[in-house]
């Protein structure tokens, strides 16, 4: 339901929770039309939903701007996207397929958790720089950059609690500005890493096909109920997950995502239905779903944006992350695409790395498809970037970032 209010002569237009959803579902169809109309888009692989998100948050901005109209959403469905589309990750990761992973996950992790250190002496190097505050800067780092809209505004939170009344907007306006840049280099630099080396997909393991042939087994096509069990499925990990995670944040006293838990549930119901064969599990299926959700849910989120609330900011907190940025992309092209082997795999894992480096897990699987989507499927990238990015990243990042907050801020005892 859409509402029209007047309030000090601005027109507000108010989006309960379905005409956010719908409003973010077109923006989302305008986004691929632009994409397919404009070479360019697709020639930089720019996704879809950052293109209609961006589209309406500059309509957002003139509004303001003119004092003309505002909108007000309701986006109580953007975390449950989210959550659907990791428990639909899980889902697609068979032991088989992590196996092919190896000692290539194992590196990945290695190089995001370096990333991380690095992005926090960054920080703290240009606060000493600008004489911005360390609580600050130390929020336009690795909290904002690997932790994403959570961690800014978890740890935010605390600092203001401590007397840094600033914390939760520039946690918010740092995440914001590397989600923003997130999504629009990592599709780039991975097309320039790929052009240059002429590099091609594994055919071998490319295991995408399309929706219309969807299987259950050999020659067996999906029945209406073999359908209802994959999404109940999805469901049911979803919940079973969300709470394991709350359970694990009460144990370790901090918050735990939801959408780790869901993953990690799903991963297991998907090998043990590979042992026991409980339903007809369908991949492409899952892999259309989530698909789906994980477009819906970065539609929502930028359409969603305040640009104006960040113009206050630009200063110091954006060179800190544009530094970010620019370390990260130099990092990417010269040294990482390197040590994960300079071949396509490689270079799709730099645009995932991009993407959950700078702004968030979902960020980077746009990225990566983007990629997917001109070039061909990289199955390792899509299974060793979510994993690392949403949980095994965070077993480096949160201790180290705990000491740099403690070696520079004062009366911190997180």
């Amino acid at each position: 339901m859409l509402t029209l209010e007047t309030i000090e002569k601005t027109l507000n237009i108010n989006c309960d929770l379905i005409m956010t959803t719908a409003l973010a579902a077109v923006l989302l169809l305008i986004g691929f039309w632009i994409k397919k109309k404009v070479p360019f888009l697709t020639k930089y692989c720019i996704p879809a939903p950052v293109i209609g998100g961006f589209l309406f948050m500059f309509i957002t901005f003139a509004g303001h701007q003119t004092g003309a109209f505002a909108f007000n959403f309701n986006t109580g469905l953007q975390n449950p996207f989210m959550l659907a589309f990791f428990t639909t990750v899980g889902l697609g990761a068979s032991v088989q397929l992590l196996k092919k992973g190896g000692i290539l996950l194992v590196i990945y992790w290695l190089v995001a958790c370096v990333v991380s250190i690095i992005q926090n002496f960054i920080s703290v190097g240009l606060a000493a720089v600008t004489g911005l505050e360390y609580p600050y800067a130390l929020l336009a780092g690795a909290i904002s950059m690997i932790g994403g809209h959570g961690a800014a505004g978890t740890y935010g939170t605390t600092f203001t609690e401590m007397g840094y009344p600033a914390g939760v907007t520039v946690g918010a306006a740092a995440a914001t500005f590397g989600l923003i840049f997130g999504v629009l280099v990592g599709g780039p630099v991975a097309r320039l890493l790929i052009e240059k080396n002429h590099l091609t997909p594994d055919e071998s393991e490319n295991l995408d096909t399309s929706v219309e042939e969807v299987n259950a087994a050999p020659g067996e096509k999906l029945s209406s109920l073999d359908v209802i069990k994959n999404v109940v499925a999805i469901l049911a990990c979803m919940a079973i997950g969300s709470q394991v995670s709350g359970w694990i944040g009460k144990l370790i006293n901090m918050g735990f995502p939801s959408y780790v838990g869901a993953m990690f549930i799903a991963m297991i119901l998907r090998n043990l239905n590979e042992k026991f064969h409980w339903y007809n599990f369908s991949f492409p299926l899952v892999d259309g779903i989530g698909d789906v959700m994980l477009n819906l849910y970065l539609a929502i989120a930028l359409m969603s944006l305040n640009l104006y609330q960040l113009l206050d900011l630009i200063g110091p907190v954006l060179l800190i992350v544009v530094a970010q940025v620019v370390v990260l992309i130099l990092l990417c092209y010269f040294v990482v695409f390197r040590i994960l082997g300079k071949n396509y795999d490689a270079a799709v894992m730099c645009a995932g790395l991009l993407g959950h480096g700078l702004g968030a897990t979902p960020s980077a699987i746009v990225n990566m498809t983007a990629v997917k989507d001109k070039y061909g499927m990289s199955r390792k990238a899509f299974m060793i970037v979510p994993i690392v990015g949403a949980f095994l990243v965070d077993i480096i990042y949160q201790p180290q970032t705990i000491i740099f907050i403690k070696l520079f801020v004062k009366g911190f005892t997180g």
